[in-house]
């Protein structure tokens, strides 16, 4: 691409995005569903405007954004908000994902479907997606005990997630007579490992940064948190997502003398996660929903109701108010870059399931990103008046 090209096309998305977000003030819809909605527009299942190139983009931007909302996920996981609100957020947490594992898993293959596809297909549904449900808070300015436990719960359950994951992969191996022990070593690593990242990075910066302008993170130190721990994370070949939760958890819970780094994070992140959000849209393959056929119908439907129970099951062991109860489930729709890699790998180890894996993911994924969002604000309106 030409330098000239680059700028016309940053420059266009940045005010295509600045639309969106307009449009999302005026109407009160998820400026996230309208910024996947104009990149589907724009992508290669529209009007196909945006050059080749900007697939490398893609993946630049997803790391990004994704570990920056990651850290500001890990200021949920504050000493302070655990002890207030840390039962109802692991009870939560636990039982969507393996209440979405097994009403998933198991109902697709009670319609028909082998039950190694159907519960690998279960372990896919688990993931959620970070970045939405971030978004959608922060546009709301949602307050509240509500607020405070959906972001814990959303720190937390992709972590879960890819640990029942490589479970149900070893499981669905067994079924199939293929050897996939090392699965669950893989997962251990890129949990642990991820954790261990982001302390090592974490207690040091609670130290360090805040230092140089008396109690107040600079910019740059906050982005270099961030891109020191993407890259770390991605040469190590652990979950970004979690080594970011972790690092900004570190933060919050051992920097007494600041509390300011995750404002420093919020001020800078917006510009990326237009890009983000709209590359994201423009990836959609809205052909695959056509591929989808009635096991993607099935999912779809298994999956809103999995989440539902799951997080009204979870509610009830954490003793949330009831009035919450089942706006949780609603909250956790979205399903995004978690749920395709999970996808990617399950493909690759099941060849044999791979084109279905992948086209219900995909396809499925096209709904959920434009229908989820819409029901995390609905849930945040709805519990607005619920505890502080």
């Amino acid at each position: 691409m030409e330098m000239h090209e680059t700028f016309l096309t940053l420059g266009a998305l940045f005010l295509l995005g600045l639309l969106a977000d307009q449009i999302g003030r005026r109407t009160r819809l998820p400026r996230v569903t309208l910024l996947l909605i104009c990149g589907v527009a724009i992508g290669a299942s529209g009007l196909n405007l945006l050059p080749l190139e900007t697939d490398y983009w893609y993946a630049f931007l997803t790391t990004t954004a994704l570990t920056m909302v990651a850290f500001l996920l890990g200021n949920s996981l504050s000493l302070k908000n655990l002890r207030t609100h840390g039962t109802t957020i692991m009870a939560i947490s636990l039982s969507v994902v393996i209440v979405t594992i097994v009403v998933v898993g198991f109902g697709l293959w009670a319609v028909g479907v082998d039950l190694g596809l159907a519960l690998l297909l279960g372990a896919v549904a688990t993931a959620t997606d970070p970045a939405a449900t971030q978004d959608v808070i922060r546009q709301a300015k949602a307050k509240g005990g509500f607020t405070k436990s959906l972001t814990g719960i959303v720190a937390i359950d992709d972590a879960w997630g890819v640990l029942a994951f490589a479970f149900v992969l070893i499981l669905a191996g067994m079924l199939n007579g293929a050897q996939t022990q090392g699965a669950l070593l893989y997962a251990m690593w890129e949990i642990l490992g991820a954790v261990a990242l982001g302390v090592a990075i974490g207690l040091p910066a609670a130290y360090l940064t805040g230092r140089l302008a008396k109690g107040e993170p600079l910019q740059t130190e906050a982005l270099g948190i961030v891109f020191l721990c993407a890259g770390l994370a991605l040469w190590l070949e652990v979950s970004f997502l979690i080594a970011g939760m972790t690092t900004g958890a570190m933060i919050v819970n051992f920097a007494r003398h600041h509390s300011r780094a995750f404002h420093e994070i919020e001020h800078i992140q917006w510009p990326f996660m237009i890009l983000f959000f709209i590359l994201a849209g423009a990836s959609l393959d809205l052909g695959a929903l056509v591929q989808v056929g009635w096991i993607g119908l099935g999912y779809v439907v298994l999956r809103i109701a999995s989440r539902i129970i799951g997080a009204w099951l979870g509610s009830v062991i954490g003793k949330a108010p009831r009035v919450e109860r089942p706006w949780f489930g609603v909250a956790l729709l979205s399903q995004a870059g978690v749920a395709v890699g999970i996808a990617l790998i399950a493909a690759e180890e099941f060849p044999q399931y791979a084109d279905t894996i992948l086209a219900v993911t995909i396809g499925t994924t096209v709904i959920f990103e434009l229908i989820g969002p819409s029901g995390t604000l609905l849930a945040l309106r709805k519990t607005a008046s619920t505890r502080k």
